[in-house]
């Protein structure tokens, strides 16, 4: 395993993975959306490749960018003072959020009405969504090799717009992207993740069982594919007990290489786009933007402004080479 010194030692690896993962993110998102839609489906049953139509972004790209640009904005010192500040000025100037998730809509109109922090997490029906966990890599990146800081700063991060299993969701995959920063194996991945979750929550409880499903499956994708739908079902897909212990699960089953961890997150059906975009930004991470497919970063480079306004055009590579030099 690497360490935080020798990314800081080396700016070239360093920004490699900071780009492979919040490229990772970008990519698993646009790719999970477009797999799921009945037209792709119809046309190839499992999608393998973006096809000749635009790339979008939706709102797991695009409020994970508003969290890359909070910590850009304060140097990786971040404070609720400093997350309130970014969503006042990025998000709840917006009348209207097309695309966008339940939890950071319902937490936008809390702080319009000056609830904060911890409360406009706590006072919030969708708090146990998976809306803090599909944008929380970037906090992954800036604490490579501390997943500890990582589960720290993303309770800062989340604490506003979600609350216990919602926040526990963001930790986990924070910490899973800072050890696959710093070249953790799968294992070692996982069980960072799971090492800043309570062992009496959901979320744990859901995560082992999809860790079961597939050691029971003997790793074989057929035997562990429908077990780990079936099994994790709520009747909200968002909710973080199913869709984060389904990225986990997929991350566990498919992991030799970037491309085709991603089709197999964006092929997952549900809340595909969060699947994709947490495995992406994980598998990202480990392997190095030099390790995914040059098209698809290019493909999703720039972001579409689906659902946050100021995100259209923004350049993941500047983000990612930004977001390398946190990395202190």
């Amino acid at each position: 395993m690497l360490s935080k010194k020798d990314l800081i030692n080396n700016r070239e690896l360093a920004y490699d993975k900071a780009l492979g993962a919040i490229a990772g993110l970008s990519i698993g998102d646009s790719f999970g959306d477009a797999s799921r839609k009945p037209d792709n489906q119809l046309s190839y049953g499992i999608t393998t490749d973006f096809n000749q139509g635009a790339s979008w972004s939706t709102d797991d790209t695009e409020f994970a960018l508003l969290t890359a640009k909070i910590l850009i904005d304060c140097g990786g010192k971040l404070t609720t003072d400093e997350v309130v500040k970014g969503w006042m000025e990025n998000v709840v100037t917006q009348d209207e959020f097309p695309r966008g998730g339940a939890s950071e809509i319902e937490a936008a109109r809390n702080l319009r009405r000056g609830v904060k922090p911890p409360y406009s997490g706590k006072y919030n029906s969708y708090h146990n969504s998976d809306g803090g966990a599909m944008r929380i890599a970037p906090i992954g990146i800036i604490c490579a090799g501390d997943p500890k800081k990582a589960a720290e700063l993303a309770e800062i991060d989340a604490s506003v717009s979600h609350f216990r299993e919602g926040v526990w969701g963001a930790q986990a995959v924070a910490a899973a992207v800072s050890v696959a920063m710093v070249d953790g194996t799968i294992d070692e991945i996982i069980e960072a993740a799971l090492s800043v979750i309570p062992e009496d929550s959901w979320l744990y409880y859901s995560i082992k069982k999809a860790l079961r499903i597939v050691d029971e499956a003997h790793g074989e994708m057929m035997d562990a594919w429908m077990p780990l739908h079936d099994e994790l079902w709520t009747s909200y897909k968002a909710s973080v007990p199913e869709a984060i212990a389904e990225a986990f699960g997929v991350l566990k089953l498919v992991n030799k290489d970037f491309r085709t961890g991603v089709v197999a997150a964006g092929n997952f059906g549900r809340d595909a786009d969060t699947i994709g975009a947490i495995v992406g930004a994980i598998l990202g991470a480990k392997y190095g933007a030099a390790q995914m497919p040059e098209r698809w970063i290019e493909k999703t480079r720039y972001p579409s402004g689906t659902c946050l306004a100021f995100t259209k055009g923004m350049d993941t590579k500047e983000i990612g080479k930004t977001l390398s030099d946190l990395i202190k």
